[in-house]
């Protein structure tokens, strides 16, 4: 299994704010998708409640939950913790994706094997949830994009793949 994380970033490495994103640029969500799609994701209760609730097509879906889930919808695989998480899919031979928020990223990044990162070329002030620094003494650069534009929010962003020295 290889342990991934998917996020997209502000320069001054803020990710949300009231539990939601900062920004909606297609390109990203179309990069996640693709990136993500057919791949088991692990994320946070309050990360799978700002997603509207219900899980992701096409991709096994864990959530991580201190508290009983009485209601829990079908295609959801709730643990208590994200060794739990890694655990349960212990058995996958490909990517696992975390996918949120700001705790499990924290918790995650330590063991992790690659970053998926967007870097959104803005910086949020008043966010209140920010990514992990992201080390160059232990982390390197696989590949990244050209800077693209987003029409809508017109920031600048770019896809990178970090790879674990």
């Amino acid at each position: 299994m290889e342990k991934c994380i998917i996020v997209a970033i502000a320069d001054n490495r803020a990710i949300g704010k009231s539990n939601a994103l900062l920004w909606h640029i297609a390109e990203d969500m179309k990069y996640f998708r693709q990136t993500t799609t057919g791949s088991p994701v692990v994320m946070g209760w309050m990360t799978f409640q700002s997603i509207g609730g219900k899980p992701l097509p096409k991709r096994d879906n864990v959530v991580i939950s201190i508290f009983p889930w009485p209601d829990k919808p079908e295609g959801v695989t709730e643990v208590a913790s994200l060794e739990e998480a890694y655990q349960v899919l212990a058995h996958e031979s490909g990517k696992v994706f975390v996918m949120g928020g700001g705790e499990t990223y924290r918790q995650a990044l330590p063991t992790a094997d690659k970053l998926y990162i967007t870097h959104v070329h803005t910086t949020i002030e008043d966010a209140d949830t920010f990514f992990p620094v992201i080390d160059p003494l232990i982390w390197k650069v696989e590949s990244t994009t050209p800077v693209a534009v987003d029409p809508e929010t017109g920031y600048g962003y770019e896809f990178t793949v970090y790879t674990r020295i």
